[in-house]
């Protein structure tokens, strides 16, 4: 489980770590902190990732979680390309705004789609089928910063 250590306590479930990191560093306008529908969009974007997405591709690994019979486990795992396909069918068809999540803005919902996204191989979803996610995958891999945390993943 992911969590953030503050120094007011720990927070879990990253949207709540990315909208206290947002609005931590307002100058940086990781978020439109001066909206508040704008910034209930990212929230809706980002929990969506959250409670959808993941969920959908967690099925592949974790079946113990839904189900108690071994047969359900290999169930659910055939299901995960299907289901994780029309997660990300619906974010390319309606939820980008482009070119990035939230339009010409980067935001907090931009790193957490690059990492579920990274999922998609993995999960049998076909990459080419989402033009629009592969160019956000492809525009944040360009990131300097990216480019640093994935080194520093593979050394």
């Amino acid at each position: 489980m992911p969590a953030l250590v503050t120094d007011r306590g720990i927070l879990t479930e990253t949207p709540a770590m990315l909208a206290f990191i947002a609005q931590s560093f307002p100058q940086a306008k990781l978020a439109p902190l001066d909206d508040p529908f704008a910034f209930a969009q990212v929230q809706a974007f980002n929990s969506y990732l959250c409670s959808t997405v993941h969920v959908a591709h967690a099925h592949k690994g974790r079946g113990a979680r839904w189900a108690t019979d071994e047969a359900s486990f290999a169930d659910m795992k055939r299901k995960v390309p299907e289901s994780v396909g029309a997660c990300f069918a619906l974010i390319e068809r309606g939820m980008l705004k482009g070119p990035w999540v939230m339009g010409e803005q980067y935001t907090i919902c931009d790193p957490y789609l690059f990492t579920l996204s990274g999922w998609l191989e993995g999960d049998g979803v076909d990459l080419s089928t989402l033009p629009k996610v592969a160019d956000h995958r492809q525009r944040m891999s360009e990131r300097p910063a990216v480019q640093k945390v994935l080194a520093d993943e593979t050394s």
